[in-house]
């Protein structure tokens, strides 16, 4: 205690000037404590005030993002454990527009339970989710990493009533303790061979190139092993089929795309950082990546061609989708992130409006195959156009948003393979545009039997009206953005 009294003073003023730049982040933790007040005392007085609360505090943590944006602020804080950009701001406003969503969908579909508890952790999540985006310290990483993953084991398990549910939650927590304790034994390693926790740090990146090859190596593919359980990228994603079929379709929404948005951006700094440095394992890193998004792209859109179940069929379209994610990670640059930004934002869009129209169909027909949506769409045609739609743009066609997102990242692969007449390359926009191909397989299924098929004695579907409208939004987003995609690459 006597050896750090004399810094004390230094500590504390470095926190005061940190808070100002911590202020969404704070404004979540007073939400977080106000929700569960609410949920304690209130909330048997009227069942929505820990809603309220959650979303109150969820809108003004963005607009103090807004006001980081507008002002332009960089800088870093807390001992350079976090540091504030365009791009964390950024990325920060996606999360949280997300997680409203992900909050409307909750109240929407769950009215019949407590759910104070639910949007607490939901909060936690954001949270944690946020210091991923901005953090370029390990051990805050490992913080903000296991925060996520545990609130996601315990949204996971709350509405479990079924073996079904339940096995999908215990599933998911022992595939994710592991994944955990592998890249923290990782972390160590570079810890051990650098003596610095902050991987964009000099003397971080001076005692990778001096340490051990057969060491780094290692650590790197160990530290990949967190990363690819929460990405669910090849050979990572077992976890993930069941675990989205058996979670309710709300919690699968939230798993299919809030994390993945916080972890592309994290992956998005740590390789920026490193690859920009001549060294041996800057090649082995992007070699690495590239046959991961090759045999994640492949594995999952094959896999998802035999998927007669539209959320397992989705869980394995997810999967396939995170190797595109990982073509965006790859040509990422610090200064050029508005396609990365445009396609998580439009990636975000796409899953919640597709998890919202298989959840409207869920609640009347009481499962999730494909095969019972045969006839409904002369029915229900706004419904399954928008759900069309939303569907064409996870292809990739035109003139939807998907199409132009796709289009961006495959043309940043291109240039990149130009500039270095890398193999890999060639091959990752090879298999990308294969995999683009056969999606339209399996996801044409869906229109296929509602538009193309015989009605078969389907029960009346009745729809909730709050997020039939969220979804409709969403599609109609995605088709502007399609069309006029400056509308948002301009604002990033």
């Amino acid at each position: 205690m006597l050896a750090f009294s004399p810094y004390i003073s230094s500590f504390i003023d470095q926190i005061i000037v940190s808070i100002p730049y911590f202020k969404p982040e704070l404004t979540l933790i007073v939400t977080f404590i106000g929700t569960i007040l609410a949920s304690l005392f209130i909330d048997k007085h009227w069942k929505h005030t820990s809603f309220v609360v959650t979303l109150i505090g969820l809108l003004l943590s963005g607009c103090y993002l807004v006001g980081q944006g507008l002002s332009k602020v960089e800088a870093t804080g807390f001992f350079d454990m976090i540091h504030i950009d365009a791009f964390a701001v950024a990325a920060r406003l996606i999360i949280l527009l997300s997680t409203i969503f992900i909050c409307i969908f909750i109240q929407q579909r769950h009215q019949d339970r407590p759910l104070g508890d639910l949007y607490a952790v939901l909060l936690t999540a954001t949270l944690g989710l946020n210091l991923l985006t901005m953090s370029s310290n390990w051990l805050m990483i490992f913080i903000a990493v296991e925060t996520v993953s545990i609130s996601s084991y315990i949204m996971v398990g709350y509405f479990s009533s079924t073996k079904v549910q339940s096995e999908a939650a215990l599933k998911y927590v022992l595939f994710g303790s592991i994944c955990a304790a592998v890249m923290l034994y990782g972390l160590s390693l570079l810890y051990g061979f650098t003596g610095n926790l902050n991987f964009d740090a000099p003397s971080h990146i001076a005692g990778l190139m001096e340490a051990p090859q057969i060491m780094i190596s290692i650590a790197l593919l160990f530290l990949l092993t967190g990363i690819g359980f929460k990405l669910s990228f090849f050979p990572f994603h077992v976890w993930s089929p069941d675990v989205y079929q058996g979670a309710p379709t709300v919690i699968t929404t939230y798993l299919a795309t809030v994390p993945k948005i916080a972890v592309v951006v994290l992956l998005s700094k740590i390789l920026s950082a490193w690859l920009n440095v001549s060294f041996y394992f800057s090649d082995f890193l992007t070699y690495v990546i590239i046959a991961i998004a090759i045999a994640t792209m492949l594995i999952g859109n094959l896999a998802a061609l035999r998927q007669q179940d539209a959320k397992r069929m989705m869980a394995y379209s997810s999967i396939g989708h995170t190797g595109i994610l990982l073509m965006a990670v790859l040509v990422y640059q610090n200064n050029e992130s508005n396609v990365l930004l445009f396609y998580l934002s439009i990636y975000a869009l796409m899953n919640i409006a597709v998890f919202i129209f298989i959840d409207a169909l869920e609640a009347s027909l009481g499962n999730t195959s494909i095969e019972s949506y045969r006839g409904l769409g002369k029915q229900y045609p706004l419904l399954f156009t928008s759900f069309s739609i939303v569907l064409i743009a996870l292809v990739g066609l035109p003139p939807t948003a998907g199409f132009v997102g796709k289009l961006l990242v495959f043309s940043k692969v291109f240039e990149q393979y130009q500039n270095f007449q890398s193999f890999g390359l060639l091959a990752l926009l090879l298999v990308g545009a294969l995999t683009s191909v056969i999606s339209l397989f399996y996801y044409f299924k869906i229109p296929l039997n509602a538009f193309l098929r015989e009605n078969t004695g389907s029960p009346a579907v009745k729809f909730n009206r709050v997020l039939l409208c969220i979804g409709i939004l969403c599609t109609v987003a995605v088709l502007i953005l399609g069309i006029f995609p400056d509308l948002l690459l301009s604002a990033f």
